[in-house]
């Protein structure tokens, strides 16, 4: 449990700094307690001397691959209970001939061709996310780059207005045009000395400079009249003559402000969604595959967790098997990583506090398909090579193009990633109405989208058994009431898994989570 800090338990101790000061001041306080908030670990802790101490590990995506594998490398006993058939939890791939029946739902095989693929939980992992990295190079599980930005992607608005709006128009105009016209009105202001407080002469002419560069401004009068690479209609090649109109023309300022379309643009990625970043060749799966080719505990597929009872000295876990035996295991600690959408629906001899802890925090409902394309038409037609595809039907949210297979004959096509209420509406659907509704939305930023269509496979998380949601979703407030509360033992029993990190929805927030918890679990251990 919390120790004291001075007859006040870190628990109250930062109960009270909630009540005081808010959030802000709980986080400061959890910083000073050695909590982390961030992610900041590069490796895992240093840990021996486990040896004779029995551990249970509950749940294998990658927070407890993380767990058994470390605490079986410190010495310690460690046993894995899985309620799937499979490992990985939500890093997970679908290929050939894997099935799935939703909560409620149909019967689902995945109809690709060996090879094709579709990840329908995490798929991008950023570079700072050190944990999985660290796991991918020892387990040596090849990565390659995600294109998770492309210029040459269209914008396909139709809640907008104007000539632009249900039309789809490549990125990079939009981008040239609107950076463009942003550039040349602040040039404009510039040169009639509207910043002549904020520059010094020098000053002055170096931020034109930059502007110039920047919109691509032309002549004295500093205007934007298109750009290089903006979009040309012909392309330069051999011969004398290279067309006309080689350049294609701007868009009107007012008609991409009225369509939306200038929505889409970053100057620079978020933190979480670089430009380029990894993922591993192959599928999602791989890194689960790496960790079980690495360890040494027994790991108990389709053992569904049906209780977890404690006394002072012990932690039992009560199952059901594959077969519908009852059976039990108990063991020194408990690393429990299970989802809280699912350990809330478990018997757990734990305090009220805790459990109402456990019941804080929603889940997102969300969704994705995959559809297997007999030809590549985004390359061979379009010269679109990964990315995004914009749209702003909320149902559809996202089309994204592999970033694999590069001038292959066949690719799986992500065909719709909604979230929040719009995933709820699409999860209530068929699997046909489903794929129909994706390949309406696809055609009508492609023509051949939807004659090109083969295999698909579609699922939700929040009607998927042992997962029930996405990802936890914290609020302002569930953080501030309930999450310092989470990350300490109850009793023997310890929390881990990506809703115990500020990397919820992400694999570092598991890893990051299973490095803190066994740590402290280790500590307590050794001491005792």
């Amino acid at each position: 449990m919390f120790t004291d800090i001075d007859g006040l338990s870190r628990r109250a101790f930062l109960e009270r700094l909630s009540a005081a000061g808010g959030t802000a001041l709980l986080m400061t306080g959890m910083s000073a307690l050695g909590f982390g908030i961030a992610s900041a670990a590069v490796a895992p802790p240093v840990m021996s001397g486990g040896k004779g101490k029995k551990v249970i590990v509950l749940g294998t995506g990658v927070a407890g691959l993380t767990s058994a594998y470390e605490l079986t490398n410190a010495g310690y006993d460690v046993t894995v209970l899985e309620a799937r058939d499979r490992v990985g939890g939500r890093s997970w791939t679908a290929k050939k001939g894997t099935k799935l029946t939703e909560l409620g739902g149909e019967a689902e095989v995945c109809d690709f061709e060996e090879g094709q693929y579709i990840n329908p939980g995490p798929w991008r992992i950023p570079y700072f996310h050190r944990g999985y990295l660290h796991y991918a190079k020892k387990f040596g599980v090849p990565l390659e780059l995600l294109n998770n930005d492309n210029d040459r992607s269209y914008i396909n608005y139709e809640k907008g207005t104007g000539p632009l709006a249900g039309k789809p128009i490549r990125k990079v105009e939009v981008a040239a045009d609107m950076r463009g016209y942003a550039a040349e009105m602040l040039a404009k202001q510039v040169k009639q000395g509207a910043l002549d407080a904020q520059f010094t002469a020098g000053d002055k002419e170096l931020f034109l400079d930059y502007l110039k560069s920047e919109g691509y401004l032309e002549g004295a009068d500093l205007k934007y009249l298109g750009a290089e690479g903006r979009s040309p209609l012909v392309n330069p090649g051999a011969g004398l003559d290279p067309g006309p109109g080689v350049e294609s023309k701007p868009y009107a300022m007012t008609d991409i402000l009225h369509s939306n379309t200038w929505k889409v643009l970053r100057s620079i990625s978020n933190l979480d969604q670089q430009r380029t970043m990894f993922q591993p060749v192959g599928g999602m799966h791989e890194l689960p595959k790496g960790f079980v080719r690495n360890m040494k505990p027994i790991i108990k597929l389709q053992h569904v967790v049906e209780k977890i009872s404690q006394t002072p000295g012990s932690i039992t876990v009560a199952y059901t098997d594959e077969k519908g035996a009852k059976g039990s295991i108990t063991a020194d600690f408990c690393v429990c990583t299970i989802p809280l959408s699912v350990l809330r629906t478990i018997e757990i001899d734990a305090s009220p506090k805790f459990k109402e802890a456990i019941g804080g925090v929603s889940y997102a409902l969300v969704g994705k398909i995959g559809i297997q394309m007999k030809s590549r038409f985004w390359e061979d037609n379009h010269q679109i090579y990964g990315g995004h595809i914009y749209v702003d039907d909320p149902l559809i949210s996202t089309i994204s193009l592999p970033s694999t297979g590069w001038l292959g004959q066949k690719g799986v096509v992500l065909g719709f990633y909604p979230h929040g209420a719009a995933a709820a509406r699409l999860s209530g659907m068929s699997l046909a109405d489903r794929k129909a509704y994706a390949l309406a939305a696809g055609k009508k930023v492609f023509p051949e989208y939807a004659d090109s269509a083969e295999g698909s496979f579609s699922m939700f998380w929040h009607r998927t058994p042992f997962n029930m949601g996405g990802w936890a979703e914290w609020t302002e407030e569930s953080r501030a009431k309930y999450y310092p509360t989470l990350l300490e033992p109850e009793g023997r029993l310890y929390l881990a898994g990506e809703h115990l990190s500020y990397l919820t929805g992400w694999q570092e927030g598991g890893i990051e989570s299973a490095w803190q918890q066994i740590a402290k679990l280790h500590t307590r251990a050794m001491a005792a």
